[in-house]
């Protein structure tokens, strides 16, 4: 893929260990182009694990957070996996094929450990029940193409893929002799797919897609896109610091099942409360807010940091995610320190714009 990035243009940087387009002709133009018509990223970084084995999705269930045992054959789950403090090791998506086989996308920087992780376990699992679960890291051999914008079905049905499955679901197809799947799952708000495909399909995907239109995106633009939609990054709303409770995540964990990674920590925190809450700040001043800056409430006290801040091609201000003290509710004023400026701003609840995933 690398020498289409770099025939377009692509301005590259390191991302996870992996050197990236972070923007080809501008982040807000490329992000105007996914909320409006349709836009294609290169995330090829993100991690490829295929879980397979007897009763594999029953086994991921008792590790990860989230309850596999709400989605069938075909479908797909946003889950965390956790440390025994609730901190979050990753946040992925598991893809369901059926009850003996499952893959997952963990994201780039943290692909090995969630490998290491699950294989360890599966280590463990045969040494105490014989439960023979294979854990096979393909990230070397497969690519994701994300296609995401109002136009991604039409375009993904002009080029023999489909595109009228429901959302977090995937459909396995061949397509010009190669083994792709297409899921309705994204990271920027809008109705949209990511496509799977064998590392050497990835380039006559992309170009196919080219060809119908569709505009090349780099991360630039998919992290202003994200932040609009308040999805966490890991690293910056998500980390082994920071537990789902915390990241407003509650709703991806599987509370009443038996036990999974992090369950005593997270139950403990849940019925206490959390010290801090992830907030959305609408600048209501001139200014861009960006990741570590100090948060005051209208008395002048420090009630937090931000965890991620841009400017808002959509609103055209500046937005940021935020962990806040508990007392702090919405529609409260408070100020950013940007770089020695107060940038006045009002708490709000996110999304930044209305989502269009479904």
């Amino acid at each position: 893929m690398h020498p289409l990035h770099t025939d377009l243009g692509a301005t590259l940087a390191d991302f996870g260990g992996w050197e990236m387009p972070i923007e080809y002709t501008g982040t807000v133009a490329e992000h105007t182009s996914v909320r409006e018509q349709v836009g294609m990223f290169d995330v090829s970084h993100m991690g490829y694990t295929e879980i397979t084995g007897p009763d594999a999705v029953s086994w991921l269930n008792t590790i990860v957070t989230n309850d596999l045992g709400r989605i069938g054959a075909g479908q797909a789950q946003y889950t965390l996996l956790c440390g025994s403090d609730g901190g979050v090791i990753d946040d992925l998506i598991v893809y369901r094929s059926d009850d003996d086989a499952l893959f997952c996308v963990p994201n780039a920087a943290n692909s090995d450990v969630v490998v290491a992780v699950l294989a360890e376990v599966a280590e463990r699992s045969q040494a105490a029940d014989g439960a023979q679960i294979t854990v096979a890291d393909r990230r070397a051999e497969v690519g994701i193409i994300a296609i995401q914008g109002p136009r991604s079905a039409d375009t993904l049905a002009s080029i023999g893929l489909p595109a009228d499955h429901d959302y977090m679901s995937f459909v396995p197809v061949s397509w010009q002799g190669f083994d792709v799947i297409t899921a309705r799952t994204g990271y920027t708000g809008e109705h949209g797919y990511e496509l799977i495909c064998p590392a050497d399909g990835l380039p006559v995907l992309w170009e196919a897609l080219a060809s119908a239109g569709v505009t090349p995106c780099g991360l630039g633009a998919r992290d202003t896109l994200r932040t609009e939609m308040g999805y966490p990054l890991h690293g910056h709303e998500l980390s082994a610091d920071i537990t789902p409770v915390q990241a407003r995540l509650a709703w991806a964990v599987g509370w009443d099942k038996d036990d999974f990674h992090g369950a005593v920590a997270l139950r403990t925190e849940r019925e206490r409360g959390p010290h801090r809450v992830l907030w959305g700040l609408r600048a209501t001043g001139r200014g861009i807010p960006r990741a570590g800056m100090t948060v005051r409430d209208s008395q002048d006290r420090v009630i937090g940091v931000t965890t991620s801040g841009t400017f808002s091609p959509t609103l055209r201000q500046g937005i940021a995610l935020a962990l806040l003290d508990p007392s702090v509710a919405e529609g409260d004023t408070a100020t950013i320190d940007v770089r020695g400026r107060e940038l006045p701003c009002r708490v709000t609840k996110p999304p930044f714009v209305e989502s269009h995933v479904r």
